[in-house]
């Protein structure tokens, strides 16, 4: 019974981590921040380029939609 625990709570403990992570990179894509300084860690990124690309992607998809409509 202690095995099957133990596999269920590191599935459950992988996977929540692995979520976590994801969420944390999808939140800081969409923050807006030109410059990120954290713990020793200095991350700083050309913001004009990414909001010109989601637009592009985003008027493209759009596209899409119009023809799949037709």
């Amino acid at each position: 019974m202690t095995i099957e625990l133990s596999e269920m709570f590191w599935t459950f403990f992988i996977t929540s981590v692995a979520g976590f992570i994801l969420a944390l990179g999808k939140m800081c894509y969409k923050s807006k921040c030109a410059s990120i300084d954290f713990c020793c860690v200095k991350i700083t990124r050309n913001i004009d380029a990414e909001v010109k690309e989601d637009i592009e992607l985003g008027s493209s998809s759009k596209d899409d939609e119009n023809k799949n409509k037709i």
